[in-house]
């Protein structure tokens, strides 16, 4: 093996090392989801070397010199205050989703106008309507880090792939029985996965347009419940990891949201103020901060570890169905009810 060049991964910590194995061109990452800007760098590099061969004695300069960078992001303040940049009237009815690609350059909406769009966020302007679901287009998502394909899932039961370039459908999913709620693609960008009222999850090959498997008593590792997040007084309506596995946050019809431990499962924060259901919420990237909507027509930002409320986004004239960060963290996106999605930074 010969190690080629580093990448460095901001959010969560990392570093990914490019190497040439067998005359093919290979990744692997180290990750790094415990640093901290006070973390030993010198203890952490001999522990890197114990783990990773391809990390030399004549690399180890380049390795500090990465880990000291991501000490300085990590210790960057997060006292960004977001102020409303445009408001675009997006759809004919009210929006469902809203999902921007990894760079924040472009995001989409969806819509129970049966269509979604995909928006330049710095102009405003509108790319492209994609077009062919016969019902609520409720589930969408870049391929991100890729950020060149889209899949949508909509209430007529099937999930579509497009071309963030084109606008052309690719393929369409059939196979379900209901609603497809919930999508997502793996990190290589080879399979779409689709979750349906029809309590199953299935697999799509994205090349092939076929179906790869279905998953109906399915489970990661053990399958086992290992704990239950209590607390909430009604209906759970969103769960999200933040980047490192970390943590965890809950948004539910009682109008609070949560922030626990993954580790221990403990409660770490309860975010109250709102007047109103949650229906989504968030981390950003760096985890230090949770963005959730709500159908009293406000987003609001949260600091992660204390629950204090930092800001309230206010503006739109109904419920807020979806809310997003960019990956950068200096971008959000809201989706509302009211027919129109808002641009804050």
């Amino acid at each position: 093996m010969k190690l080629k060049r580093f990448l460095l991964r901001y959010y969560p910590p990392g570093i990914i090392l490019e190497y040439e194995k067998g005359g093919a061109l290979k990744t692997k990452s180290i990750d790094l989801l415990d640093l901290s800007p006070e973390t030993d760098t010198e203890e952490l590099i001999s522990e890197i070397r114990k783990s990773e061969p391809l990390i030399t004695a004549s690399r180890v300069d380049q390795v500090k010199l990465l880990i000291l960078r991501l000490q300085e992001k990590l210790g960057q303040q997060d006292n960004r205050r977001f102020y409303l940049f445009k408001a675009l009237q997006a759809h004919i009815l009210p929006l469902t989703n809203v999902a921007f690609n990894k760079s924040g350059s472009r995001f989409i909406t969806g819509s129970y106008d049966r269509t979604c769009k995909i928006w330049d966020t710095a102009s405003g302007e509108e790319l492209h309507t994609l077009e062919g679901h016969r019902n609520v287009v409720y589930a969408i998502t870049f391929n991100n880090p890729y950020g060149d394909k889209i899949a949508t899932g909509s209430f007529d039961k099937t999930c579509r792939l497009w071309s963030v370039e084109t606008g052309k459908c690719f393929h369409t999913f059939r196979g379900h029985t209901a609603e497809i709620v919930c999508l997502a693609f793996n990190p290589q960008s080879t399979l779409v996965a689709t979750g349906s009222m029809d309590t199953t999850a299935k697999l799509w090959d994205i090349q092939t347009g076929e179906e790869v498997s279905t998953l109906t008593v399915w489970e990661a590792a053990s399958g086992k419940c290992m704990a239950t997040l209590a607390g909430h007084e009604d209906e759970v309506l969103d769960v999200c990891f933040d980047y490192t596995g970390q943590l965890i946050a809950t948004a539910s019809a009682d109008g609070t949201a949560r922030v626990y431990s993954a580790a221990s499962y403990q409660c770490i924060s309860r975010l109250e103020s709102h007047e109103g259901e949650i229906s989504k919420i968030c981390f950003n990237a760096q985890g230090s901060r949770v963005l959730t909507a709500s159908a009293d027509k406000t987003a609001r930002l949260w600091d992660v570890q204390s629950g204090v409320c930092l800001q309230v986004l206010e503006g739109h004239t109904d419920e807020i169905f979806s809310s997003a960060f960019n990956y950068e963290g200096d971008t959000i996106i809201t989706g509302s009810k009211d027919n129109t999605c808002r641009i804050w930074r």
